[in-house]
């Protein structure tokens, strides 16, 4: 991204310290995200911004929100697109794994936990409460529950660890994607014959 010179209205200098905050976050993973790189990145001062977001916490939480924001908004469309067009929940497999890996939310939730700030995912666990809370279906609300801890925590897990411990056991790199991916649609097949 290339230094903003000109002045900036609160809103656009919020939002290119967050883009900027989510290119370190990908480039060079959490610990990265300090108000010193941002501020470096976009042309402003440290001090801007503390004004915007308080602290390192503030920055990490602003960030976690609009992470969360967009990735569940992404993710909700693809979970109606594959209901209306009976399609393969692969696509929301690989949108959630891909949520967590390369787009970096595994690695900034990580990050925010183990430093303490469990508070800061509160955006995240909210953006997915309400996500599941859209998608819930008549009596559906359990198991879309379910379905979605379980593919949460998969992403997860495979964020972290996913790379050297499919390597440590000779399978593919995506294999917990795979299988991520036929557990749901079992549970997609059955629904739809339950429905029939």
């Amino acid at each position: 991204m290339s230094i903003v010179k000109k002045r900036l209205s609160p809103e656009l200098s919020r939002a290119a310290a967050l883009q900027a905050a989510r290119e370190l976050l990908i480039e060079a993973g959490p610990q990265a995200v300090t108000l010193k790189a941002v501020a470096g990145r976009i042309g402003r001062t440290h001090a801007n911004l503390l004004h915007h977001f308080g602290s390192a916490l503030g920055l990490q939480k602003a960030l976690a929100e609009l992470m969360a924001e967009t990735i569940t908004a992404k993710i909700g469309a693809a979970v109606m697109k594959t209901r209306a067009e009976h399609g393969d929940p692969r696509v929301v497999v690989d949108l959630t794994f891909d949520a967590f890996d390369t787009e970096g939310a595994g690695a900034l939730a990580s990050w925010m936990i183990l430093s303490g700030n469990d508070d800061a995912l509160d955006p995240i666990l909210n953006a997915i409460h309400d996500l599941v809370e859209d998608l819930a279906v008549d009596n559906e609300d359990g198991l879309i529950r379910q379905e979605t801890l379980s593919l949460v925590l998969a992403a997860l897990g495979d964020s972290l660890l996913g790379g050297p411990m499919a390597s440590a056991l000779g399978l593919p790199r995506d294999t917990a994607r795979e299988i991520a991916a036929e557990q749901l649609r079992h549970s997609v097949a059955h629904r739809r014959a339950e429905g029939e």
